[in-house]
């Protein structure tokens, strides 16, 4: 998402590289380039003028050690105000009542029915019953895609078909939630294509009837700074809670994000990328920040991990490598964990200096699709025992998974390399300490 910008900053930057001291001289050319940056990154002009502004003040007088560059302390200062533009702070969703009512808001388009489903998940992630409400009742599929959502998470779907008023099948909701001892309730309305008083006149209803323990607005990342006027609109009729952007891994430019804590002065409460359900993250303005600037974000990628692989699970593989008894079962089985972690390449971003190193790069999630083909060819007997895989179970196995021989025994090599330098591991009395650093959980 914030590809060009990261570059661009970085550029600016370089401009104080050999510097021995921060002047008013040399800190303009640098605070005008990252100006320029925030602008083109569709940031609100004043509110890039404002940041950059504040970035300056704290820049000039300001002593450089020996061990730190201007350019790191620059980088430094402007990762603290960026950080602060975002909302300095991460903020929760607030879940009081019985039940909790969570109102979803936005224009048609914005991705909010596909927000409700990735919220229930998270909140049953938690260990709270939750239940989804259909009340878009004007767009054709709005209750089924919801349906299609709740099953996909394991949640309860409430919906009347037939009935028209939406606070009515809200209100239905609710008493539904409350006979059958359901904590959350989460209600999907209805978008339109732009702004208008109908709408705006029925979630008001919405929420004067339900009173929401929290209302968050849904909006496109990909819209820019129309997204920020729409969502000042809302705010001033509606005045939700917090702010929910959507479509982080399109071709966006980052600007909404940056500029909507200021000009709405609500919190943002969580990012969403892609179509998957756990593809749904509490945003934090510091590691957004970091991200931006190229530092990575460390933090966020093990905190997947943790919530992807169990803790008896790592323990059970590190056994398995310790006997040298990891088998092809077990490779499945962890790749299908790492899917579920969410977008490849937004993965790899959160690794310092990866963002830059992954700008051109096309990474397809569908590129695990051959080697799970492979190993879904292959019979049990063949996962627990791939030293038994000749020739003719090759042709089988490769006709099987529509790929060539060829591929079959590249993951056959692949699979043998990994075991024996495991193997030698073991016995130089590394595997543990190996398998240790490679475990999130740090066993």
């Amino acid at each position: 998402m914030f590809d060009n910008l990261s570059l661009k900053l970085e550029k600016a930057f370089q401009t104080l590289k050999g510097q021995g001291r921060i002047t008013e001289i040399n800190v303009a050319g640098t605070i005008k380039e990252i100006r320029k940056a925030l602008i083109d990154a569709d940031v609100n002009y004043k509110v890039a003028k404002e940041v950059t502004d504040e970035i300056k003040e704290k820049a000039l007088g300001q002593n450089v050690l020996t061990a730190i560059s201007p350019g790191q302390l620059l980088t430094k200062i402007t990762n603290d105000e960026l950080t602060r533009l975002m909302g300095g702070e991460s903020e929760d969703i607030k879940i009081e009542g019985n039940p909790a009512v969570i109102l979803i808001a936005g224009l048609q388009g914005s991705g909010k029915t596909t927000f409700s489903g990735k919220l229930a998940n998270y909140i049953k992630r938690q260990g709270r019953s939750v239940m989804l409400t259909a009340c878009d009742i004007y767009r054709p599929a709005a209750i089924d895609q919801l349906k299609v959502l709740g099953t996909q998470v394991g949640v309860e779907v409430y919906a009347e078909p037939e009935n028209k008023d939406a606070v009515q099948i809200a209100k239905a909701a609710l008493e539904h939630a409350k006979k059958n001892n359901i904590r959350v309730v989460i209600v999907d309305t209805a978008g339109r294509l732009a702004v208008d008083k109908a709408m705006m006149d029925e979630i008001a209803r919405l929420k004067e009837a339900l009173k929401p323990s929290e209302t968050l607005f849904v909006v496109d990342s990909m819209t820019g700074q129309d997204a920020v006027n729409t969502a000042k609109t809302f705010n001033e009729r509606l005045n939700f809670d917090g702010v929910v952007l959507t479509k982080l891994d399109g071709d966006t430019r980052g600007g909404a994000a940056l500029s909507i804590r200021r000009v709405v002065e609500k919190p943002i409460k969580f990012v969403s990328s892609g179509e998957k359900m756990e593809a749904l993250d509490r945003f934090y303005p510091d590691r957004m920040a970091g991200r931006i600037l190229g530092m990575g974000d460390v933090v966020s990628l093990v905190e997947k991990a943790q919530e992807t692989f169990s803790e008896e699970e790592a323990a059970r593989l590190q056994k398995k490598f310790r006997k040298n008894q990891f088998d092809f079962n077990d490779f499945l089985s962890q790749l299908e964990q790492i899917k579920k972690m969410g977008n490849m390449k937004d993965l790899l971003g959160m690794v310092p200096g990866m963002g830059k190193a992954l700008k051109d790069v096309d990474i397809d999630d569908n590129s695990f699709k051959p080697v799970e083909a492979i190993i879904r060819s292959m019979t049990i007997s063949e996962r627990e025992n791939p030293d038994t895989i000749n020739s003719s179970r090759k042709n089988r196995i490769a006709k099987g998974s529509g790929t060539s021989v060829q591929q079959v025994n590249q993951l056959l090599k692949q699979f043998e390399d990994m075991r024996k330098m495991m193997k030698t591991m073991n016995k130089m009395g590394g595997g543990r300490r190996a398998l240790s650093a490679l475990n999130p959980f740090g066993r």
